[in-house]
């Protein structure tokens, strides 16, 4: 094992190449070149093969991640793939969009002892292209067709996790999801520079011929009731994620050319699938040549400013109200986004919108961190007459999303929520206080990363297994 292994001494740190900066400002492809293969195995072989691997440990998914770097060391690559994929539904997209210097590579037992992280990431995205690239991805085959069927409300990452895991046992799905793809937010709130968006297009076709049922354009609510999908279905998974966006209250906020994040980005995304889009169109919801303010510290903001960036914007702003230490968005992100010429203006907060019709300037407070906060954050204090004006012509307001109101908008005034507006659930079971109807994702647990999101949908599913196996039993008794 030695000489496939335990490199990290002799061999240093390497991700794959970034494009240029001045080519990568100009479209919206991903931003990093592929490894090729003596690079993946090289380091690949710089896993240090722990007895207790932190990588996996801070996983969501427990993926095998010491198990498939040490096959791709070795060159057995579809054994690596086969057994990436065995604990992940969509092991291409989280190694392009996972935030892994908080999680696998921000543990590695190697990074921790100064010899700089295995690019787990770049070799999980590698090893998952190859294998579509070699046909090494099969549809779901069932061997046991089972009678009874699973409505599943959202055709995001939980969804789509719950719905192929469900299917391999044979189950028959139903997808329902209210916009024109499948993805979710894969599709309409993630760039492409960081996921193209045939990656998601190609997996929910590959679920498709695995039997699995979508129905776009499908609002439940309007085109069907909650109580008459569990009528059609054995069962029912809730997994629409949370999409509206969290306000801030400031004079000035009627004003025109304030913006939700998801606006922005979903209209650039539809933009770039080829639709037409009017407010794009039109410069609405362009930000070219306009000098753009984005609220917010999370991903979604790094998306909204690299985005604008790509659009031609005039300047491109960021404002946080903590410093960079303290940014909750992946660091990659902020780096990314510094060297694409987006300027960061830290322990910053809006405090009004001025304009006649249309934003013109942002009054801005600048903050001072106290005492730590209940979340052992330091609170942003407002620095008393300190505050100043900023030029803009476009705001954009990515400071995070709440849940929408399910009970009324599924005309389920029983279905029990939490104070935050998330579907109550069943610890254990997922089942939430209307028999044979679970939760799983973002609704349950509130905005969070596309990993915990296919994790949520996999435990999700087994619970619903049980319960589907329960009532057959149950059935066959009474018959």
């Amino acid at each position: 094992m030695t000489d496939k292994m335990l490199k990290f001494v002799k061999i240093g740190q390497q991700t794959p190449p970034k494009r240029k900066v001045g080519d990568r400002r100009k479209d919206f492809n991903e931003i990093y070149d592929e490894f090729i293969n003596e690079k993946a195995k090289e380091q690949s072989s710089r896993c240090s093969q722990c007895g207790v691997p932190f990588c996996q440990v801070h996983c969501p998914l427990s993926n095998n991640i010491p198990d498939w770097l040490k096959l791709t060391a070795e060159g057995r690559l579809q054994e690596a793939y086969e057994l990436s994929q065995s604990t992940n539904n969509m092991p291409e997209v989280c190694g392009r969009i996972c935030p892994q210097d908080r999680l696998c590579e921000g543990n590695c037992v190697i990074e921790q002892s100064g010899h700089g992280t295995v690019t787990i990431g770049s070799v999980e995205k590698y090893i998952t292209d190859k294998a579509w690239e070699e046909g090494w991805v099969k549809p779901i085959k069932v061997l046991n067709e089972k009678n009874q069927s699973v409505g599943i409300i959202g055709a995001g990452p939980a969804g789509l996790a719950a719905a192929e895991q469900l299917r391999k046992n044979g189950y028959k799905i139903t997808i329902y999801d209210r916009y024109d793809r499948a993805g979710g937010l894969l599709i309409y709130g993630i760039p492409n520079f960081k996921l193209e968006k045939d990656v998601v297009e190609r997996r929910t076709k590959l679920l498709e011929e695995g039997g699995i049922e979508f129905i776009q354009n499908f609002e439940v609510g309007k085109d069907a009731s909650l109580e008459q999908l569990r009528k059609k279905h054995d069962a029912i998974l809730i997994a629409t994620g949370v999409y509206k966006a969290r306000e801030i209250d400031l004079e000035g906020n009627d004003l025109n050319n304030i913006f939700p994040a998801m606006d922005f980005l979903t209209a650039s995304n539809k933009k770039g699938l080829g639709d037409k889009v009017e407010m794009f169109d039109n410069g609405t919801l362009n930000a070219e040549g306009k000098d753009v303010v984005v609220i917010g510290g999370g991903d979604t903001a790094m998306d909204c400013v690299r985005t604008s960036i790509r659009q031609k914007a005039k300047s491109v702003k960021c404002l946080y109200r903590r410093d960079k230490e303290n940014m909750p968005g992946s660091s990659r992100e902020v780096a990314n986004a510094e060297e694409e010429g987006v300027e960061f203006v830290w322990l910053s907060s809006p405090k009004e919108f001025k304009g006649k019709n249309k934003v013109e300037n942002l009054v801005i407070d600048k903050i001072q961190l106290g005492e730590p906060d209940e979340s052992g954050r330091r609170r942003p204090e407002v620095k008393e007459g300190s505050e100043f004006e900023v030029k803009t012509d476009m705001v954009i307001k990515a400071l995070g999303f709440d849940p929408e109101n399910l009970p009324n908008l599924f005309d389920a005034k029983e279905l029990q929520v939490t104070r935050w507006g998330t579907i109550k659930t069943d610890f254990d079971t997922m089942e939430t206080n209307l028999r044979g109807v679970f939760a799983a994702g973002d609704i349950v647990r509130g905005a969070s990363l596309v990993v915990w999101a296919i994790k949520d949908g996999r435990d999700a599913a087994e619970a619903m297994k049980i319960f589907l196996e329960d009532k057959e039993i149950k059935k066959s008794k009474v018959a």
